[in-house]
């Protein structure tokens, strides 16, 4: 999510550091091996696993918690992890069996009962939960967290039962033949008792049961991960833990990189594109990830939700230059996106290239067309808001205004908006703030299509950040998810994505390739289909 060790750092005696048991630069490591230190960005929120939805706080809960299913670093695939079985006659009623031998690092035994305590707190209205909406397929999401903010009338799920120590029963409102295959994702993972009965010491120094454990955490300046020597799973790390270095500039963690300061840099910035091969060799990494970027709307801002905006968002979408922004920003490490999926998906997973048809193509002349005809752009010019701390957004973003003010045939049509940091920047999304399109780039969180529609677009879905809904879409969503028919399902759910192109609800820019850079002290480097380091098999020489 996105060397040599650092030396001590003063912040542990910072407010917000993380209680840690010793502060050191991390040098010794653990007997597993040695150390190694990573570029990131401070998290949004408190690591609780149903409060975060974005890349840098997944990256960490991806380290210290494991739940009933993994996804293959190589496929993506949905696996067994804490699962023993996951049964069901009719995709709605469930029997999940957890396996026994597992406990979280503080030594507490991992339940059924850690997985429905987890999955309650994180469906309760009071909680309030980002990831809140992934347990509304569960029976009796309604009663704990109303969806019009009306005072909750349940405290708990009236669809989870624990049955015994190891044994607990899902029942959904509608079936959901996929459900199983998304219990890899983190708001899914369970919580230890500690988490409920001191929930502020929890927070200060979160406890997991993954194969590494947070030591510290200064915000700001860096997290210290060390491997937990006795977890129980089949995937421990090789390594002795791994520093998770702050960085507003990837930049200057490229420079750190190549000056010996730095061990991983997990995302190349664009300005080093045409240099990364002759600067690291085989130590470059570009791999095919599930990632999509966007240009999200606010849709409660009524310049962008009245009649003709659908026809000023394809207008704007005709205006930008993929071919050209791909090959010249980001030097083919991007692709031209077709569609609101990614390609990793293939098509027998639901990718359909090309489904965006010529409303995607690039033609000045139609996107002047289409614009006028729907009323021209709001106040006259497009603000497009990014962060600008990681991910070269400013580059592409300058691109995309650059492309549309050429096509518009005005200069002052499109600038860029740039908010400091990623963190400042989800809040004002939160906080809805957004006067017009805004980045919204999507790290699958399980290899479905419908984790890249739902989520995104579904009224009042988790990460619909531009509050955009239609009746169409939700209703062919619900039939797909319903459906048993796995194929069937995937072209219901294409149904569904034409709803999204023929509304424009957001505009595709390009598919992402995982882009990774390291130092000759480590091997066996690769990145997962989600485009995050597969730190647990990273060696430190």
């Amino acid at each position: 999510m996105r060397g040599a060790p650092h030396a001590t750092w003063v912040a542990c005696a910072a407010a917000l550091t993380l209680v840690a048991t010793a502060c050191g630069g991390g040098a010794a490591g653990s007997d597993t091996g040695a150390v190694l230190s990573s570029s990131w960005g401070d998290p949004q929120n408190p690591l609780e696993p149903a409060n975060t939805n974005e890349v840098q706080g997944g990256k960490v809960l991806d380290m210290i918690f494991r739940s009933l299913k993994k996804y293959n670093p190589d496929t993506g695939q949905a696996e067994d992890m804490l699962a023993e079985k996951i049964e069901t006659t009719d995709s709605q009623n469930f029997t999940i069996t957890v396996k026994d031998g597992w406990t979280f690092s503080n030594g507490e035994k991992v339940t059924a009962k850690s997985f429905v305590d987890a999955w309650n707190y994180g469906a309760s209205l009071k909680n309030n939960q980002k990831n809140a909406y992934f347990f509304e397929y569960i029976e009796g999401y309604p009663e704990t967290h109303p969806d019009d903010g009306s005072k909750q009338t349940a405290e708990t799920l009236s669809g989870l039962k624990v049955v015994d120590e190891r044994t607990f029963t899902v029942r959904l409102k509608q079936k959901f033949s996929s459900f199983p295959d998304t219990l890899g994702y983190a708001a899914y993972a369970p919580l230890p008792q500690s988490f409920f009965t001191d929930h502020a010491g929890w927070l200060k120094k979160p406890v997991g049961n993954g194969p590494y454990t947070i030591e510290s955490y200064a915000k700001g300046s860096q997290m210290e991960l060390r491997t937990w020597e006795d977890y129980p799973g089949p995937d421990k790390a090789v390594n002795g833990g791994v520093t998770l270095k702050v960085y507003t500039d990837n930049n200057t963690a490229y420079t750190d990189l190549m000056a010996g300061n730095l061990d991983l840099v997990d995302d190349v910035p664009a300005s080093q594109l045409k240099n990364v091969k002759s600067d690291l060799g085989d130590r470059y990494l570009n791999t095919p990830a599930g990632i999509i970027q966007v240009l999200a709307f606010p849709y409660y801002d009524k310049d962008w939700n009245k009649p003709g905006s659908d026809k000023v968002r394809t207008g704007l979408s005709r205006a930008i230059n993929r071919e050209q922004i791909t090959e010249t920003i980001f030097q083919r490490t991007r692709t031209p996106a077709s569609d609101w999926t990614s390609p990793v998906l293939g098509e027998d997973g639901g990718f359909k290239e090309g489904l965006c048809g010529d409303a995607c193509d690039y033609d000045p002349e139609a996107a002047r067309k289409l614009i006028e005809e729907g009323g021209g752009l709001p106040g006259g010019q497009v603000k497009i808001t990014y962060n600008a701390d990681t991910g070269s957004h400013r580059q592409w973003v300058d691109a995309v205004c650059n492309s549309i003010n050429n096509a518009l045939g005005n200069e002052k049509a499109c600038v860029g908006n740039p908010v400091g940091t990623f963190a400042d920047y989800r809040n004002q999304i939160g906080d809805r703030k957004m006067q017009g399109p805004f980045r919204a780039g999507w790290q699958m969180d399980y290899p479905l299509i419908q984790n890249f529609l739902q989520p995104l677009y579904y009224t009042n879905a988790s990460s619909n950040d531009g509050k955009w809904s239609d009746e169409k879409f939700d209703r062919l969503v619900d039939e797909a998810n319903a459906e048993t028919d796995p194929a069937q399902a995937i072209r219901t759910f294409q149904q569904a994505e034409e709803v999204v192109r023929d509304n424009m609800a957001a505009i595709p820019l390009w598919y992402q390739n995982g882009s990774a850079g390291y130092s000759e002290r480590l091997s066996d480097v690769r990145l997962n289909p989600f485009s995050v380091p597969v730190y647990n098999e990273i060696k430190v020489s």
